[in-house]
């Protein structure tokens, strides 16, 4: 495969997915959705940021790491618990960040 082969697959790809995501928010007013899925997609972001974190953190070697040595899954802990209790992204991100940052020194 050339490079402008390469490149045109990928621009493709791209705005495949884009037209699939905007034919949701263009085609279908919100209004006009069930209840039932209405709930159900605010609970969408939740899972899929789930999925993506949960692996990095009780598996940061590619293996099931459920130690009180795996500085990941207590960064994570925490940030879970300040997320909880106050409900700010930006204050969830910075602690956890920190956190791991400190364990890493200890």
């Amino acid at each position: 495969m050339t490079r402008p082969e390469l490149w045109l697959v990928i621009l493709g790809g791209a705005l495949a997915t884009f037209a699939v995501r905007l034919s949701f928010i263009a085609l279908i007013p919100p209004d006009r959705l069930p209840d039932s899925v209405r709930r159900g997609l605010r609970l969408v972001p939740p899972a899929v940021l789930s999925a993506i974190i949960l692996p990095g953190l009780l598996s940061p070697a590619g293996h099931l790491a459920l130690s009180l040595d795996n500085d990941r899954l207590w960064a994570g802990l925490l940030a879970t618990l300040v997320a909880w209790r106050t409900r700010s992204t930006w204050l969830t991100i910075a602690v956890g960040m920190l956190a791991l940052w400190g364990l890493g020194l200890v």
